[in-house]
């Protein structure tokens, strides 16, 4: 079997960034993936305070405590900045939501007006 053309081979950089796009772009599947993420950085935090608090001794192993409380504060921030994201969109679609529902009010009401000049 031949190895794949470069061409063909699945390039890491751009899939992460398409899916990363398709995750935040859509909500349902973004507030699903915060959901998860605090799932995971409160499971992080349970386990870190109780089962593995022997294995991860500042004391004895500071590498392994080190870079599991950076995982758990990882996880900690992706959640805070998703919840941000969305925050800003659904004050974003609000926004978009009320400046067109000003626009109906306004139309109908040159529209009752017109109407109501044409009777006259």
């Amino acid at each position: 079997m031949e190895p794949p053309s470069p061409d063909k081979r699945l390039r890491v950089a751009p899939f992460a960034i398409h899916a990363t796009r398709g995750i935040l772009r859509d909500q349902r599947l973004r507030r699903k993936t915060m959901a998860i993420c605090l799932a995971v950085a409160l499971i992080f935090l349970v386990a870190g305070l109780t089962v593995l608090r022997p294995w991860l001794d500042p004391h004895e192993h500071p590498a392994r405590f080190i870079l599991y409380w950076l995982a758990c504060a990882w996880e900690t921030v992706l959640v805070l900045l998703l919840a941000l994201f969305d925050l800003l969109l659904v004050r974003a679609q609000t926004r978009a939501a009320r400046k067109a529902l000003h626009e109906q009010v306004a139309n109908a009401a040159a529209q009752a007006a017109a109407r109501e000049s044409d009777d006259n």
